[in-house]
């Protein structure tokens, strides 16, 4: 039996190990064969000589995040240890659309540590696509990514000046409910619709930038509706929630291309929030504009669901997954 003992100096013990040691607690659950025990700022590590060495070398690469960053998430974790750390008891799998441990190299590097991959085999061949076609469409139940690749896919694009700006729309539907008199100004009627799309972009920019690429619209966020009459060049679009359009929305949107831009469209056929008599169409793009060379479609499935594990059972149970 080896021993590795070693001395932690200006480390913060609640943000390496965690609320509650539970980051502690992850760590020894990834490295089962030997035995690891914190005191202050003493860490002594017992077991076979090689499975030190490995716990050592990952050790190291929380300790020069958690110095290079002050902070330290599950998602980081999961990123520098494996995703199997993320399995508990009960089998639920608790990893998250924001980090990933393969698939590639990282989409985005955004704050506070996160990385962004494209995580399945399916939101791998979206990147593959986007490369060599300038309108994607990304197909598939809730849950599959398909918005979050998307979307880091376009901040990809602006960090490395392939572009000079991003737009994202959805279509101003509402999810079965009827919400009823919205109170503000324009922008606050819309913003709740909207609401996805910043969530993903908070996760991929820091704060202060994105409220200065949105303050002189560099990325613009706006509803379907406020496309029309435009052309949108020399950027990358993004028409998310696609099922909720109609024929002629869908044709005003892949219209507005200029000659330097990327679109890509996602939705979810299996979610049309349109009234019972309004056909979506997503339907009659998916239909009509499958041969066209430069436009590329992926369905992506259950298999590629990568919220928490009960999601893609929670699909199956509705039928969404054949």
């Amino acid at each position: 039996m080896n021993e590795l003992r070693l001395t932690l100096e200006n480390f913060n013990p609640v943000v390496l190990w965690g609320p509650n040691n539970e980051y502690f607690e992850i760590i020894k659950r990834q490295f089962p064969k030997i035995k690891i025990v914190a005191r202050g700022n003493e860490v002594k590590v017992l077991g076979d000589e090689s499975e030190l060495a490995g716990f050592r070398s990952r050790f190291e690469e929380i300790l020069t995040h958690v110095d290079k960053y002050q902070s330290l998430s599950s998602n980081d974790l999961e990123r520098i240890l494996g995703a199997k750390t993320f399995e508990n008891g009960d089998g639920a799998d608790t990893n998250t659309e924001k980090s990933s441990t393969g698939g590639g190299e990282a989409l985005v590097f955004g704050p506070n540590g996160i990385v962004v991959k494209a995580r399945t085999a399916n939101q791998r061949r979206m990147v593959e696509s986007i490369n060599k076609s300038d309108i994607l469409f990304a197909i598939g139940p809730a849950g599959t990514g398909k918005t979050y690749t998307a979307v880091a896919l376009a901040v990809r694009a602006l960090k490395n000046k392939e572009i000079k700006r991003i737009i994202l729309t959805r279509p101003a539907v509402e999810a079965g409910e009827n919400l009823g008199f919205l109170p503000g100004d324009l922008k606050e009627k819309v913003d709740p619709y909207l609401r996805p799309l910043y969530d993903a972009l908070d996760d991929m920019i820091p704060a202060e930038k994105l409220k200065a690429y949105l303050e002189n619209r560099t990325i613009e966020i706006a509803p379907l509706a406020f496309m029309r009459g435009r052309t949108l060049d020399n950027c990358f679009v993004i028409l998310d929630e696609a099922q909720n359009a109609t024929d002629m929305q869908l044709k005003m949107f892949l219209t507005r291309m200029g000659p330097s831009a990327k679109f890509i469209v996602t939705g979810d056929v299996t979610q049309v929030d349109l009234p019972k008599k309004q056909m979506s169409g997503l339907y009659t793009a998916l239909r009509i504009l499958t041969d066209i060379k430069g436009i590329d479609i992926i369905y992506l499935t259950g298999e590629d669901v990568v919220r928490h594990k009960l999601v893609k059972r929670i699909l199956e149970a509705y039928g969404d997954i054949q």
